[in-house]
């Protein structure tokens, strides 16, 4: 397995959007993140460390504004923590190796499939289409995806 990190080159060289995401737990705008719509199978991964996160089979639209999955790749990248920010009680999503703010995760999701929903920033993500997967060492993951 390919080795996770959190690189300072990576964090320095990040959009705005995404550097507020990841580094300062933002939150970007419903309806505005360009995962949104996608509907390409592939794999979608943590835009700082490469730390695969959620499969395009989970991925479902659920009104609420952002990405949407059901679970993820793997427990091994994603952390879940108490957020009482804001007011509210959430579990906030980041992820193990990156230590990128994702999003959060709510128990409102397909009973059918868990009944989770993970929200997660588009501007946190970067999108491995399932014809790169190999190429960029993501090979392991590619029967995920291709079972869809």
């Amino acid at each position: 397995m390919a080795k996770y990190t959190r690189d300072p080159d990576v964090i320095a060289a990040l959009e705005p959007d995404a550097y507020y995401v990841t580094q300062e737990s933002g939150t970007e705008r419903p309806g505005t993140g360009r995962y949104l719509g996608n509907k390409q199978k592939g794999l979608y991964v943590d835009i700082v460390s490469g730390e695969p996160l959620f499969v395009s089979a989970a991925k479902y639209e659920s009104g609420c504004g952002w990405p949407s999955f059901t679970r993820p790749v793997s427990e091994e990248f994603i952390q879940e923590l108490r957020d009482t920010t804001h007011g509210m009680v959430r579990t906030e999503v980041r992820s193990t190796y990156g230590d990128s703010h994702l999003g959060h995760v709510f128990d409102d999701g397909p009973r059918d499939q868990g009944g989770l929903r993970y929200c997660i920033n588009s501007a946190a993500l970067r999108f491995v289409p399932l014809e790169d997967m190999e190429a960029e060492g993501y090979g392991e993951f590619v029967p995920l995806v291709e079972k869809e």
